[in-house]
């Protein structure tokens, strides 16, 4: 709550907050408050790393391995594992969950000299010289001759009205964090694949109706879920069904309205929450102006981990490597920290020659960044 209005329920990064908290108030005075006097001249480090996630992580700790002054960037570390329930595929940790693999990458953190500054969500980068200067939600600034995006890649969102305004009201996109807040109630889940059918079957025993909504004329989820999602009584699949408008009050959602795609008729549907569960997309916009990206967003790298800008490195969900996964996220940021070190003690960054000249610098190779 904020002066006694309903700002969010639930699950919420500071990010998400401070952007309805600038919606209600004016983003001056909220950066005035969040800044708190954050001075104007950077705080300079060897290396910044963009990023609190398995990439971002494990680029930070190699870095200080080296010897290097490091700061870590991040909204919350662990990203989107701490959104994750079970784990059971990351190679000699047989099971594990998401809560306590964030807890162990910030207890590995602390074996090193590593400043981890949270809540700092990058707005920024600039170019000057050899140095990268970030900015941050608040005023901060940060600089190094080297900088290592491992910011990852959020929630894919329906981009519908209603949808907006009611996130933290009803629209949310994290059972294991949300769901609990809807028990007993009817909610929906938008998206058909993987991650939207294991939505439901755990939103199954929370809630007392559940309902899939999937865009295409098919589910795309593995065959063992889908057996499992029809043995459910509570939950009820349609397909080819195209979710137009989240439905509030003002205070909460009360519905949805969805589309027929094969008959076009539209229709309202009376619930108390949407999950959505659409994908991801990368966290790469305040890095477009700056470095090469896919039309999907994704930045762009060499089998290095190197972007087309000398010293600007990419790592984990957000770069163009494949194989969304937290063990490859981890190797992926360990490769982008070896390869700076090594860009760093061969004079490829560090000076006055490091510019932000995009064409004197060899593009990544097209098949090593396919992703």
């Amino acid at each position: 709550f904020a002066d006694g209005e309903l700002i969010h329920v639930g699950r919420g990064g500071f990010g998400e907050l401070l952007n309805k908290l600038e919606a209600k108030y004016g983003k001056e005075e909220v950066k005035a408050g969040a800044s708190n006097g954050a001075a104007e001249k950077p705080r300079e480090y060897d290396v910044i790393v963009a990023g609190g996630g398995p990439a971002g992580v494990s680029a930070a700790i190699y870095s200080a391995r080296k010897g290097l002054n490091v700061a870590l960037l991040a909204d919350k570390v662990g990203g989107q594992v701490t959104e994750t329930g079970e784990i059971k595929n990351l190679i000699s940790v047989p099971e594990t969950t998401g809560a306590q693999l964030t807890a162990h990458l910030k207890q590995h953190m602390e074996e090193y000299s590593i400043d981890v500054l949270e809540h700092r969500i990058v707005e920024t980068v600039a170019l000057k010289g050899s140095q990268k200067v970030v900015s941050v939600q608040g005023g901060e600034k940060f600089a190094a001759p080297a900088l290592i995006i491992a910011t990852g890649a959020g929630w894919r969102r329906l981009n519908v009205p209603g949808e907006a305004e009611s996130i933290g009201r009803g629209v949310a996109f994290c059972t294991h964090c949300d769901g609990p807040f809807y028990k007993d109630k009817k909610v929906a889940v938008v998206g058909g694949g993987n991650s939207g059918i294991e939505a439901a079957i755990d939103l199954a025993g929370i809630a007392t109706h559940v309902t899939v909504f999937e865009f295409l004329n098919e589910l795309k989820a593995d065959q063992v879920l889908q057996e499992k999602v029809k043995s459910l009584p509570n939950v009820e699949v349609f397909l080819s069904s195209q979710t137009t408008e989240v439905i509030s009050n003002g205070e909460k959602v009360t519905g949805v309205k969805v589309k027929n795609r094969e008959t076009n008729e539209e229709r309202a549907i009376d619930l108390d929450g949407v999950f959505v569960q659409i994908g991801l997309a990368p966290n790469s916009d305040p890095f477009k102006d700056v470095v090469k990206t896919t039309p999907y967003g994704e930045i762009v790298i060499d089998s290095h981990a190197r972007t087309n800008v000398p010293g600007i490195y990419a790592a984990g969900d957000v770069s163009t490597v494949p194989y969304k996964q937290i063990i490859v996220s981890m190797g992926e940021g360990a490769k982008a920290a070896l390869s700076a070190f090594d860009d760093r003690i061969r004079g490829v960054i560090g000076n006055s020659s490091d510019n932000a000249e995009a064409s004197t610098v060899q593009e990544p190779v097209e098949a090593e960044a396919a992703g």
